[in-house]
């Protein structure tokens, strides 16, 4: 690990002042910490805003959420109002990690993890997202939990976040505060899909702090599952975030986001299309999730990921609409 230089920001534009050329912002590390560990971040200086203001859970009136960056993963997953009126969110962060790593993670630091993409993580090894232009052995080599939709000859990794495909399905916005003011942006465009690109992750300029997660209500039964390779302490292999509204047996509204099939969390656009409107049937529901797979593009040992994700769909679909 090479030497670098830690600052605690007392506001966030003390912390915009502090972050220049080589710095990084702090949260909980428990990202970041290990990239660094592995020579994959090497930063000239941390700049923590673990401590600053942004460690409350609001709720509006009008049944939306406003989230801190610095709130904790435990502390997000516990909140009584986020368990109530959004337990598809509370859910996915149960499903990440383990105990002591969510009460360290924040929220904010949430968003922003990076790949474990085995070549990505071992500095040996060419990767585009580390090193671009260096090329992506991945696509050859070990790929069994990678992309299957969106991505591209530079890079086929996967979002590791699970509270991420959780917000992409809620259709939650990102506040960011900027060298020019603050902004809001809408979490499908907040990550990117590799292209040619694929260094970069999200849409943040240099410097850019997010300070808070906002949630609209979501008014209809949901449910978060995650399929991985252990019962525990292990990233998606696929999994869905899933709200479904039936009236009378028919599918008046719909939310899917899929994770560990993309760069990006997945919103499932094209299926939820296709459901609107349809009955809400194990046929309506197979129908959407082959319309949204048929853009699948999987690679020599993840091919397994599309009829997964297909099944997934379909029986998170169907328990929902008989709770429904």
């Amino acid at each position: 690990m090479r030497p670098f230089a830690y600052e605690r920001a007392t506001s966030a534009e003390d912390a915009l002042e502090r972050h220049n050329d080589g710095a990084v912002y702090l949260g909980g590390g428990t990202n970041l910490v290990d990239l660094m560990r592995l020579g994959v971040e090497e930063p000239s200086r941390l700049v923590d805003v673990a401590h600053l203001p942004y460690d409350r859970i609001e709720l509006r009136p009008d049944g939306s959420l406003v989230i801190g960056a610095a709130v904790s993963n435990s502390a997000l997953a516990a909140d009584r109002t986020v368990r109530e009126g959004h337990p598809l969110l509370a859910q996915a962060v149960l499903a990440g990690a383990s105990g002591q790593i969510r009460n360290l993670a924040t929220v904010g630091g949430n968003l922003l993890q990076r790949t474990r993409c085995s070549y990505f993580q071992d500095t040996s090894k060419p990767c585009n997202k580390r090193d671009p232009g260096s090329g992506c052995p991945a696509r050859e080599g070990e790929h069994h939990n990678l992309a299957i939709l969106g991505h591209s000859e530079a890079c086929v990794a996967t979002h590791p976040s699970d509270m991420a495909v959780a917000l992409a399905a809620l259709g939650a916005s990102i506040r960011v505060q900027g060298r020019d003011g603050e902004r809001t942006i809408p979490i499908e465009d907040f990550h990117r899909l590799p292209d040619n690109e694929p260094e970069r992750d999200t849409t943040l300029e240099p410097g850019d702090l997010i300070t808070a997660v906002e949630v609209p209500p979501v008014g209809m039964p949901s449910r978060y599952r995650k399929v991985r390779e252990r019962a525990s302490f292990a990233f998606a292999l696929v999994s869905i975030a899933a709200a479904l509204d039936v009236d009378d047996g028919q599918v008046r509204d719909v939310r899917l986001a899929l994770g560990g099939v993309a760069h990006k969390p997945w919103r499932a656009w094209r299926a939820e299309e296709v459901l609107r409107g349809a009955q809400a049937t194990e046929e309506s529901f197979l129908r959407a999730a082959e319309a949204e797979l048929e853009a699948a593009e999987p690679l020599r040992d993840n091919a397994y990921k599309v009829p997964l994700a297909r099944n997934l769909i379909v029986r998170t679909l169907m328990e929902l609409g008989e709770g429904s």
